[in-house]
This record gives C-alpha cells, sequence and structure tokens, in this order.
C-alpha cells in the first residue's frame, strides 16, 4: 500500500452515495468541503495497519499570503520559507510519540512551489496539495492528533477541517486556533 490516500475516495464512494440519502437535523460539528475558501484548509487522515498518510489542501494564499507566482524577492523568500516548514509536518502535526511514526516520504504540489517555473504570473485562485507518508510501529497508538504547530506557522488559516479514515471508521472536525487538538 505505497498511498493508500488517493484511492480512498473511490473506496469510499459507496458509503459516501448511502450517507446522501441519510437525512436528518443534526449538527456534526463541521461542513462540506470547498473548493477554494481563503482561511480554511482540509486534512485527511488514513490509518491503514502501520501506514499513516496525511493529506493537506489549502489556497495558497493561507500559506503565503498571495496566490501568484512569486516575482519579487520577499516573495520568493516566502516561498522558501514555507516549504521548508511544509516539509517539517512533525513540527505542524504532532502524533502520539508513543504510536512511533516515521515520515517516509513528502510530496508538495502547487505550480507556486516549482523551481524555474516562471509562466504562471496570473492573480487566480492557487491550491497547494502536501501528502505525507507515514510508517507507524504503534498505530494503535494514534489516538490524537495536535495541530498547534499549523496554526502558529500559518495564521491565516484559521480552520483546519479533518477527515479521518482508520479501522474504527470515519470521523471529522473542525479545528481552529481555539481548538488545536482532536482525538480520534
Amino acid at each position: 500500500m505505497r498511498y493508500a490516500l488517493p484511492a480512498l475516495p473511490l473506496a469510499l464512494l459507496p458509503a459516501l452515495l448511502n450517507a446522501a440519502d441519510h437525512h436528518h437535523d443534526h449538527h456534526t460539528g463541521h461542513a462540506p468541503l470547498s473548493a477554494h475558501e481563503h482561511g480554511v484548509a482540509e486534512l485527511d487522515i488514513a490509518v491503514d495497519d502501520a501506514t499513516l498518510e496525511l493529506e493537506l489542501r489549502t489556497p495558497a494564499f493561507n500559506l503565503l499570503g498571495f496566490e501568484h507566482t512569486a516575482t519579487s524577492e520577499q516573495e520568493h523568500r516566502q516561498v522558501v520559507t514555507v516549504q521548508q516548514q511544509l516539509e517539517q509536518a512533525e513540527r505542524l502535526f504532532g502524533l502520539p510519540a508513543a504510536a512511533g511514526c516515521t515520515r517516509s516520504d513528502w510530496q508538495l504540489e502547487s505550480p507556486l512551489f516549482a523551481t524555474g517555473d516562471t509562466s504562471r504570473t496570473d492573480d487566480s485562485h492557487s491550491d497547494v496539495r502536501v501528502h505525507y507518508h507515514y510508517h507507524c510501529t504503534s498505530p494503535a497508538a494514534l489516538k490524537q492528533l495536535d495541530a498547534e504547530g499549523f496554526f502558529q506557522a500559518f495564521p491565516a488559516t484559521r480552520t483546519l477541517r479533518l477527515q479521518v479514515f482508520g479501522p474504527n471508521g470515519q470521523s471529522g472536525a473542525n479545528l481552529s486556533p481555539e481548538q488545536m487538538r482532536f482525538t480520534f
């Protein structure tokens, strides 16, 4: 299971379709996911045996403060700084040490972080996708995620919408600077 997260939506499609038929009035604490909303980021978490996958999706504005290709020296420095912050996922998303999770891979996808690409100079909406792949020696100890580092690093993000898929089923929550921890 090299990258379970990209196949996850297809695997969950039947359950999501059944859920769409389920109508009654209750508040789950999170709103439907949006395509591009400044101040809002999305984090999918998938746990399968000893594999933990995190996928962050966010408007570039939440991370950089702009959504165009860097043009000034200051913007170029900001891109480098944010890329370094995203690479250090352990500082952004705290996992229980008892779980023994070691990141084995990560991928950053956004034209704004492509080196040498100056072809994109428009001011259209830009999104950033970051995928982290971990191996955990004690996955049963994955009981909590702490996003304090994420909110401190990227204060323009006011809401982090979580979707968690794991051995105990699916759950979700909205995290914020006022509520930065999620218990699985």
